[in-house]
Order: C-alpha cells, then structure tokens, then sequence
C-alpha cells in the first residue's frame, strides 16, 4: 500500500492497528477511548462530506478550534478529499480570520463553536466566496437557522449518504494525490506584518515524519498529550503527523485550565511543550520547595547537584563513574521521584522544547532532576525541524545537531541557511516573500548563528532582534532574556538598545510567584497592577536583574528596567499564539515607558 502522502499513510495506519486505541479524551470526568476504526470512520464521512458539498481537488478549506477529535477528523478529511488545509489560531480576531479566509480562497471553513461562528458571522459580507460554514459544536445553536450555516453531524450524513451511492468514491479520490500537492497552508503569525501562507507537500510532511525518528525515537506503544495550538506545525506534528506515522496514541486535554491535571492523569511517555510552558513547571517547582520542611529542602538542594554533577559529567565524558550513579540513583528516589509523579513526568521518556529559544540553565535544570529535556530548532517553513539534540547526544547551548537528511549552512552575514525535503514549496500568492525567503534552493530562516566543528548549532537570536548600542556593540538580546527568565518571579523579559548607550529591560512577573511572595511577606495587594508599582516587588525583581548582570559582559548588562502594568497577551496583541513576544509592536506600544528609561524621567 502507498504511504506516500499523508492520506495513504493515514489509511495504511488505520488498517494496521484497527482495534488499538488512536485517540482519547476525557469527557465529563471520564476518559473516552477512540479506535483506529474510529478514526478513520469518521474521517472517511467527513471527506466524502466535503465532496458532497462541492469540494474540488487543490482548493483550500479554513478550520478554527481546540484540539479535541473533531479537529483532526477534519484535517484529514480535507487532505483525503484532496483539499489543504488552512488552520487559523483560535486566538485570531474576526478581521484576522477574514483575512486567512480571503486571502485563501477557501469556499468552505469549519468552525469549532458559536464562538469561533461568530467571528466569521462578523465578516462574512467581506468574504464573496465563501459558500458554508460547518460547525462541530451546535450548543447554543439550536435554533440558528442560516442557509451559510450546517452541523458537523450533518456534514458526516452527507458523507454517509455519498458512500451508500459510491462506495468506492472515498479511496478512489484519496489516491488521486501526489506527494508533491501541497496539503497544508500555514499562515505565519505575522509579528513584522500581514501573514504569509506557507505551503507544505505531502512529501514534506511524510518525509518530516520518516526523518524525526532517526533523532527521536518513537513507538506505538507512546501516549502524548495534546495541548498546543493544532493551528502551529510543531504540536500538529505530534498530534497528527508523527502519531499517524508510528502509531502511538494521542490524548486530549479537557480545556486550556485543566493541563496540569490531565498532564498526571495521562503520565505521558513523550511531552512536547514550548520553553514558556517548561520555565513555569521549573519555577513551581523552585516556589514549593521553598515552602518545604527544612529537611525536604536540604535533600532537595542536595540532589539537584548531585544531578547538576552527573549532567555535567554525562554530557561531557558520555557516562559518570559508577559511584557518582549510584550515590545519584539514590537522590533520585528520595527527591525526584515522587516530585515527578506529582507533576505527571514519571513515564516522560523523551521531554522536547521548540517554537522558540530556551534558556539553557533551564535544559540543565531539567536533566538534573531525571528530565532528559532536548531542544528542537526549526521553522513552519521547514515542517518544524531544522536541528535537534540526536540520541543521547545532547550539548547544552545548542540546539543540536541537523535532522538526518538536512542540510545546514552559515551565510556570511551570520544567517541560518537550510536545504532538505523538508522545506517548503513556497508563500501562497505571494512571489516575492517566495524569492526573498528561497533562494538556489536554501531557506533563509531569519536567524543568526554559528555552527560548531561537530555540526552543533548555536542560535545567536533572531537576525532583526540583533541589537547594535550606540558604541557599536552587537548584543543577542535573546540569551539575556533567557537568563532572566530563568527567574521564578520573572515571566518575561525584552531587552532594548538598539542604538543607546546602554541596555534597559521590560518585564513582566510571574503572577502566581510573585503572589505568593507578596503574601508571605505580608505585602498589600489588590490587582496585578498593584504588585506591578509596589516598592518591596521591585527590590525583588531589581534582585533577580542583578544576579543575571553579574553573569553578563559590562555592555550585557541591564541598567534600568520597568514592570508592565498589566499581563502581556495574545487578545492584546503583545504575544503570538506560541506565546513568543512581538518585539516590534511592544516597542512601538510601550515607547514613552523605554523613552523615560533613557530621558531619566
């Protein structure tokens, strides 16, 4: 059977493992297992659906949601009928959606709930072409009566009535594609400007899939959780792509507030996060041992460095001598084991960070604790990886090593360049951001770095994000804000200096370490805003600056900072949907705060 596109692959996993669980979500309290046969079912009425409705091969179909079920029968429905798919973030305003819709032609769109509905009812006199919008979740929608509106239930009954006429329909036009037709089109979140709509083949995608395993190896025996956007090409991935390719099973997370307690509940074998999400599980970690009995702290303290040791000995020599693994076998059980447990980590085989920099005092940490955390570099216009840490070869401050059968090369301006099957066909509609991305076949990532004698990669930051100081220094801001972030009270951190005479900082704190610090320490407080202003907070976070400045380069280190007042978030427009910081936007929001940071105001 062919398994050369993602549909063939999908099909071909659904006939392997039939009766093995493919799928889970937890409803109502209770965990609900969904086969293979299950999904390839429901996946099967949804593509025949669509063709029902009109769909023709090539054209592209818009899908808005939470991850649950629904969501990838969709994304599969779509490619097995021919189509791409073209997922927005769930986070996106209506005029963001009407954007992605207009811009890709899209006649259909799926749309999770009322909510995600209205937001296309908002706009829909600007988008002329689209002709239906299919809605998973009817709740709240009972009684809506709209010719532009139809029920996911009644999408599938469309695809059920379709095969009772031609059964053989489904399979027939799921092996009408080639691995060169592009099956997804991924809009970039668009932090310099309007959204490019990247384009991935099959090819590169089931490529992609083959050529992780060499670095990471997975199995059908694996339980992941899905927690990240769908929408972004790394948790899809995971979710969709890898899962489909080796087996394993993938669990879905009740809503964004029950993470934490689903993450135990599942104890998965593989965690894919991003480095936000690992920086705020190690300063939980750091804010309750402090809260311990003496005697926990002083075991604790005196496991992580014996796990501090055997890294550093580990990643340095291949292997600790036999007494320093035994005396760490014993800090382990009395100090990790249970703390991972209770974190849901005890079954984590392999823990993975991508779609942004990690700091690297926050990969040691991991490692010492028993949490062989590993670095994935890449971008949604190479499937997601470039570089990952192979095997058990893993260098701190680098983001590894190029995935097998990629290539990777240094401009002379410092630039990033990549070459492999993996990189994609090029922007939708847009020639020019094509010819100025790819060039004699390299992608220009954006990205600065150096590559080692070994092939080890070191991201310097991103290639706009250098800063040069009025004395002519470049400064990668980047690993600033990484050592600050590292901080349990420090959430975010943005560097300036681009042309002054010294750098300044912007930050905003951990709510719930600082909350709890302001209460240990009797410190009133009523809003966030409140904590932001108040003297004690600031000798805080002043701390907290000036143990990273000891660390740094006079040049490197940070002269003022100010506290935002107020959370950064994606609704207002300071953080992408992968929670990465848009530099350029809070520069331009927040100039008169860093204006007064040089002024002396």
């Amino acid at each position: 059977m062919r398994e050369d596109t993602i549909p063939t692959l999908f099909l071909s996993r659904v006939q392997k493992y039939s009766d093995r669980v493919a799928l889970r979500k937890k409803e109502y309290g209770i965990w609900k297992d969904i086969l293979w046969k299950e999904y390839g079912e429901n996946v099967k009425y949804v593509s025949l659906g669509l063709i029902a409705l009109g769909l023709k091969k090539g054209e592209r179909v818009t899908l808005i949601g939470e991850n649950r079920p629904e969501w990838l029968y969709a994304d599969l429905g779509i490619m097995a009928a021919g189509g791409i798919t073209s997922a927005i973030y769930t986070t996106n305003s209506p005029e963001q959606c009407e954007y992605i819709i207009e811009h890709s032609e899209a006649r259909f769109h799926i749309a999770e709930d009322e909510e995600q509905l209205d937001k296309v009812l908002r706009v829909r006199t600007n988008l002329p072409k689209l002709e239906k919008t299919i809605v998973i979740d009817m709740e709240g929608l009972k009684h809506f009566n709209d010719p532009m509106v139809m029920s996911f239930e009644d999408l599938i009954k469309l695809g059920r009535d379709l095969e009772e006429k031609y059964p053989d329909l489904f399979e027939t036009r799921l092996n009408e594609a080639k691995p060169e037709d592009t099956a997804l089109l991924i809009y970039t979140s668009g932090t310099t400007g309007p959204p490019k709509g990247a384009m991935l083949s099959h090819a590169n995608i089931v490529w992609t899939t083959g050529a992780i395993n060499d670095a990471l190896p997975l199995y059908d025996t694996d339980e992941v959780l899905s927690f990240l956007p769908l929408s972004h090409i790394a948790e899809r991935m995971f979710s969709v792509f890898l899962a489909i390719r080796y087996g394993y099973t993938v669990n879905f997370i009740e809503n964004t507030d029950t993470v934490t307690q689903n993450m135990v509940e599942v104890s998965p074998t593989v965690f894919f996060a991003v480095p936000r999400i690992w920086e705020k599980y190690s300063s939980t970690i750091t804010i309750r041992m402090s809260e311990s009995t003496l005697l926990k702290k002083l075991v604790y303290h005196l496991s992580l460095k014996i796990g501090g040791k055997i890294t550093d000995l580990k990643l340095t020599r291949g292997n600790a001598p036999f007494l320093w693994r035994i005396i760490y076998l014993v800090a382990r059980f009395s100090a990790f084991r249970k703390l991972k447990e209770r974190l849901g980590f005890d079954r984590v085989r392999l823990a993975i960070s991508a779609a942004a920099p990690i700091s690297p005092d926050v990969l040691q940490y991991y490692h010492s604790i028993g949490i062989p955390l590993r670095e994935i570099y890449g971008q949604t216009e190479d499937c997601g990886p470039t570089s990952v840490h192979l095997g058990d070869d893993i260098k701190i401050g680098t983001v590894g090593q190029a995935v097998p059968g990629v290539q990777i090369k240094i401009a002379e301006d410092g630039e990033i360049l990549v070459k492999g099957p993996n990189v994609f066909q090029g922007y939708f509609k847009n020639p020019e951001a094509t010819h100025e991305t790819l060039i004699d076949g390299w992608l220009h990532s954006g990205d600065v770095g150096e590559l080692d004698e070994k092939g080890y990669l070191r991201i310097t930051d991103r290639k706009k994000d250098l800063i040069i100081t009025a004395g002519g220094k470049n400064i990668a801001p980047q690993n600033i804000e990484n050592q600050l972030k590292f901080s349990p009270y420090i959430n975010d951190a943005i560097v300036i200096g681009d042309g002054r005479k010294y750098l300044t900082a912007l930050i905003m704190i951990d709510e719930d370490n600082v909350v709890k610090y302001a209460q240990d320490n009797r410190i009133p407080f009523t809003t966030y805003s409140d904590l932001s202003k108040n003297t004690e907070i600031k000798r805080l976070i002043t701390t907290e600056v000036e143990k990273v400045n000891k660390t740094m380069a006079s040049v490197e280190t940070i002269k003022k900072f100010t506290i935002f007042d107020r959370r950064l978030d994606q609704e207002g427009g300071e953080l992408t949907p992968t929670m990465k910081v848009k530099r350029k936007y809070i520069n331009e929001m927040y100039k008169e705060i860093i204006e007064s940071m040089y002024s002396g105001r």
